[in-house]
């Protein structure tokens, strides 16, 4: 059986951070920028200081049968959890995935 590859993007908001964790994400800021963002098989966090809107990036692993919205679906657990291992609620998450398996490269003519 072969596996699918997807990069998914889960989108959202933050929602009910109190003044204590609203430093802790602040202190770590710098960790999460855009320009350190990479789609990894743990996911990657972008926040940006004002705190509102977040981005997660996570590449999931599917067996043949899966589809994008499985991925998403997974994705979104995933940003759940580690929103969650931060302390931090969020509002209803969004995410959209491009297989990797579709995508066409095009190489630069030499």
């Amino acid at each position: 059986m072969s596996e699918r590859t997807y990069r998914v993007i889960v989108r959202g908001v933050f929602a009910g951070l109190d003044e204590g964790r609203r430093a802790a994400l602040l202190a770590t800021a710098d960790q999460h920028d855009i320009l350190t963002a990479a789609f990894t098989d743990e996911g990657t966090l972008i926040y940006d200081r004002a705190l509102r809107t977040f981005t997660f990036r996570c590449v999931v692993r599917q067996g043949a049968d899966g589809d994008e919205e499985a991925a998403v679906t997974r994705a979104c657990e995933r940003a759940a959890a580690t929103l969650a291992g931060r302390g931090a609620g969020h509002g209803p998450l969004r995410g959209s995935a491009t297989s990797l398996d579709d995508m066409k490269i095009r190489r630069p003519r030499r």
